[in-house]
């Protein structure tokens, strides 16, 4: 287990600019989960930032920066309110897309977006832990999370998603 300071940064996406909110945490974690991770699904993109250490009290430092985004040359799926046709232009340490539907009695739920490797890990393990049935695919290659695309609304799977990290 190791301490972690993190910065959760969440991003809105508006065409003119963009909003920021920041939080600062403190927690033990397993040492996967240290690092930037990062979410984005065109409108709004999640970005997590850590820095773990492993002696007493090192997690009182100042947190990390989260780092500037610049495209990743990757294209993903994504969905808005006219479906899961929508392409998203991946940041970052973004490399991968992500496809997402979750199970609950009488509801179903989809998210396609473009992720990090540890926020892939991330989420089918969060998603797997919850009560809830989930199918999460995490792929390499452009657009390759448009298979079987599902109608979805906007907000889709952001806020389940907003309060498994924030919790």
């Amino acid at each position: 287990m190791y301490l972690l300071i993190l910065v959760l940064g969440i991003v809105l996406l508006p065409e003119d600019g963009s909003e920021y909110y920041e939080s600062t945490r403190r927690s033990c974690v397993l040492p996967e989960e240290c690092g930037e991770h990062s979410l984005n699904v065109g409108f709004y993109r999640d970005v997590i930032a850590s820095k773990c250490c492993n002696t007493d009290l090192c997690n009182t430092q100042p947190p990390p920066e989260i780092t500037p985004p610049v495209p990743s040359g990757i294209k993903c799926t994504t969905c808005d309110e006219q479906g899961c046709n929508a392409a998203v232009n991946c940041l970052g340490n973004e490399d991968r897309c992500i496809s997402a539907t979750v199970f609950t009695p009488g509801y179903m739920t989809t998210m396609k977006a473009c992720a990090s490797k540890a926020q892939c890990l991330y989420i089918q393990t969060a998603l797997m832990t919850e009560t809830t049935a989930a199918e999460v695919n995490c792929c390499q290659g452009d657009y390759c999370n448009s298979a079987s695309s599902t109608s979805a609304g906007l907000m889709l799977l952001v806020a389940p998603l907003i309060s498994l990290v924030l919790s």
